[in-house]
C-alpha cells in the first residue's frame, strides 16, 4: 500500500527554521516526481516545491525562492524540505505529495497521485 507520511513541522519563531520529512513506501521512490504543497486557513492548496525523479531538477514557489531548499534521499525513500528564515506568512499545513513522471517537475496539485495526511507549521513569536 503506498504511502506518504510527513514529519518535522512544529511552532517556530520568525527567522527559524524547521526540516519536514517525507518517508514513503510501497511504490518505487525514485520514479516519482517529490512536491510540497502548503493550505492556510481560507486559502487554496499552494504548491512550495518539487523536485524530479531523474534528472535532479527543482522548483520553487517566488514566495520561498532563496529560504526553502527541496531535497530527496532515494536510498531512504525519503525527501526533504529545508525551510530557513520563517515568516508568519509561512503559517500553514504542509503536504507532500508523489506521481511517477521521468523528467522534470510541477505544482499543479492536480497532477498528483499520492498525498501524505499533512504537518501543521506555525511560524509565530
Amino acid at each position: 500500500q503506498l504511502q506518504l507520511v510527513e514529519s518535522g513541522g512544529g511552532l517556530v519563531q520568525p527567522g527559524g527554521s524547521l526540516r519536514l520529512s517525507c518517508a514513503a513506501s510501497g511504490f518505487t521512490f525514485n520514479y516519482y516526481v517529490i512536491g510540497w504543497f502548503r493550505q492556510a486557513p481560507g486559502k487554496e492548496r499552494e504548491g512550495v516545491s518539487c523536485i524530479s525523479s531523474s534528472d535532479g531538477s527543482t522548483y520553487y514557489a517566488d514566495s520561498v525562492k532563496g529560504r526553502f531548499t527541496i531535497s530527496r534521499d532515494n536510498a531512504k525513500n525519503t525527501g526533504y524540505l529545508q525551510m530557513n528564515s520563517l515568516k508568519p506568512e509561512d503559517t500553514a499545513v504542509y503536504y507532500c505529495a508523489a506521481v511517477p513522471l521521468g523528467v522534470g517537475c510541477f505544482v499543479d496539485p492536480l497532477e498528483y497521485d499520492y498525498w501524505g495526511q499533512g504537518t501543521q507549521v506555525t511560524v509565530s513569536s
